[in-house]
């Protein structure tokens, strides 16, 4: 088991593109299985208040192709998966 702590460690990298798309800031997690559904990214490069970002990446589990040490590998087309707050 792992614990949401070290997610938040990781940096995800999106290898479609190379791009760092940032750090793990919630999970998604389906109540009646206990599994992590999604992980969520704030996105970057848009303006961002102290209280909230105004949108998130919201990457389903099945899109990450790898979880390592220091870094989590996801293969997607970002657009696809913005969601405002």
């Amino acid at each position: 088991m792992n614990k949401f702590s070290l997610f938040k460690k990781k940096e995800v990298v999106n290898i479609c593109d190379g791009m760092k798309v940032g750090f793990v800031c919630d999970l998604e997690i389906d109540e009646r299985s206990g599994r992590i559904c999604s992980i969520i990214i704030p996105a970057g490069g848009k303006f961002m208040s102290f209280l909230c970002v105004n949108s998130v990446y919201v990457i389903p589990w099945e899109k990450i192709v790898r979880i390592g040490d220091d870094i989590i590998l996801i293969d997607v087309c970002l657009a696809n998966y913005e969601r405002d707050c």
